[in-house]
């Protein structure tokens, strides 16, 4: 899984939100997850469906990594502050948080419904400000932590995703608040921006092999990104590797940023 550096995170508790993915696939949050875990933290993998954390937790166990499933909706305050707790209870405190769920959603400000636009806030938002909320204090408790949020390129090129580029906008915004906020306690906090990487919940969309192929082809590199790629630079974010950086957010897109339209 990680052939890169070695990152050393023994001793360490991570909690890790949209932890589940389908079957045995990679999504951020799983990659994430194994990742932290091989790199030694102890991890708690969340997710609203606790089948799926429960895979993520055997897929660590199954490595000889140590990991708890919380089911939880991460929209609600009481749930975020029970997946802390329990954090506690079964490991002592929360180093790392890696702040992951989110959905997608397409239109204009025209377009959209306001009821969607509500639910895509909530999600990709409020769950990482109630997360924080109460993981915070528990960091605090340890000397420090690191947090890492994931936003989208959406957020700083925007395709018709309103709802969903502004409340990724507002991840990166958060972030920089936080780490502000929290630094005089020791707590890091960053974003990672993904580009278009392919994942179960990509996939579960239905695209095709052409749709594949062409989102492949944008990057000026020209592979095809995974959550692995993702789960790699929060493992690097929540690391001491990352001791001096904070606030920032890491555009993990293959350059599809940098490239324009062919002429």
């Amino acid at each position: 899984m990680n052939d890169g550096l070695h990152i050393d995170l023994n001793g360490k508790v991570a909690i890790v939100t949209g932890a589940g993915a389908r079957g045995d696939g990679i999504g951020n949050g799983r990659a994430a997850a194994l990742l932290l875990s091989e790199a030694g933290a102890r991890i708690v993998a969340v997710d609203r469906d606790e089948h799926l954390a429960l895979r993520t937790v055997e897929m660590i166990r199954e490595q000889s990594g140590e990991a708890i499933a919380c089911q939880a909706d991460v929209t609600v305050e009481t749930e975020c502050e029970l997946v802390v707790q329990k954090t506690i209870d079964a490991f002592g405190g929360v180093d790392i948080l890696d702040n992951n769920v989110g959905i997608g959603s397409r239109g204009s400000v025209v377009e959209e419904d306001p009821e969607q636009w509500d639910r895509v806030m909530r999600v990709n938002v409020n769950s990482m400000f109630l997360m924080s909320k109460y993981a915070v204090p528990a960091m605090q408790e340890r000397g420090g932590g690191a947090i890492v949020n994931v936003s989208s390129i959406s957020a700083i090129r925007p395709r018709g995703l309103t709802a969903y580029t502004t409340s990724k906008g507002a991840v990166i915004a958060l972030t920089k608040a936080m780490a502000v906020d929290h630094a005089a306690a020791g707590i890091r906090v960053n974003c990672v921006a993904p580009g278009p990487v392919f994942t179960p919940m990509v996939d579960r969309g239905g695209m095709s092999d052409e749709q594949r192929e062409k989102r492949r082809l944008a990057s000026p590199l020209q592979i095809e990104g995974s959550g692995w790629d993702i789960g790699s630079a929060v493992v690097f974010l929540a690391s001491p590797m990352a001791r001096y950086i904070t606030g920032q957010t890491l555009v993990v897109d293959g350059g599809v940023t940098l490239k324009g339209p062919d002429r």
